[in-house]
């Protein structure tokens, strides 16, 4: 990865801010994804977020934390709160913004232990393939300690295969709809393509099952997204 998408935040950060990253997958076309929404502030982000942070309590990990705004929100609440995420420049400005404890480490070589674990921003994402779920899920299951909870959020996007008659335009028993290939560009580089995983709640909850996880649905947001709670 170039983490082209550090080099954007840390030019916003910066004070360099003249343009915002572009992002499409195979399904969508390319659109803007405004580099000042990613320092949003908790007035400014959608419910679900703001929920999931309401419900957020003891130690806290915050996966993929970005620049950092739930851990800061979180921190200047008095919690003991850590973020990770794959983006080298994404922490340097958590470091930047006064996020205490962040570090550049990959979901699956956390090895610590909390009571609230947050995937936010279309938290499954980070799972890649339906195929991994499974993995990811058993992985987040060891981080949880007595009575803890994982708060993660998807969407059900399914509805992007539906043409305007409401059928579906492709075979949806031989690929899951919620797999994309996802590709960003900003300042006229590309970044390698990744995969990106959006999961309806019933499959979320059946991959829970089984790996001896409960999962339970926190709320509906505006657009076919949820906020679930998972827990031992």
């Amino acid at each position: 990865m170039k983490d082209i998408f550090g080099k954007a935040l840390l030019d916003y950060q910066s004070g360099n801010y003249s343009e915002d990253i572009i992002t499409w997958t195979n399904i969508s076309d390319k659109d803007e994804l405004p580099l000042p929404y990613l320092f949003r502030d908790y007035s400014e982000m959608p419910k679900l977020e703001q929920k999931a942070l309401q419900l957020s309590k003891g130690t806290i990990l915050d996966v993929g934390c970005g620049t950092g705004n739930h851990t800061l929100w979180l921190q200047d609440k008095g919690f003991n709160v850590k973020g990770i995420d794959s983006s080298k420049g994404a922490i340097e400005v958590c470091k930047q913004r006064g996020v205490t404890n962040a570090e550049f480490k990959p979901l699956l070589e956390e090895t610590e232990k909390f009571d609230t674990i947050l995937l936010l921003m279309n938290g499954t994402g980070i799972f890649q393939e339906i195929i991994q779920v499974s993995k990811y899920l058993k992985h987040l299951k060891s981080l949880l300690k007595p009575n803890g909870q994982i708060l993660i959020d998807s969407s059900d996007i399914s509805y992007m295969y539906q043409d305007d008659d409401g059928g579906l335009w492709i075979d949806i028993n031989s690929h899951y709809p919620g797999e994309l290939d996802y590709y960003l560009s900003y300042k006229g580089e590309k970044e390698v393509p990744m995969k990106w995983l959006y999961l309806d709640f019933e499959t979320l909850n059946t991959a829970c099952q089984t790996v001896g996880l409960k999962c339970e649905k926190v709320m509906d947001g505006a657009h076919f997204d949820y906020l679930a709670r998972i827990s031992l």
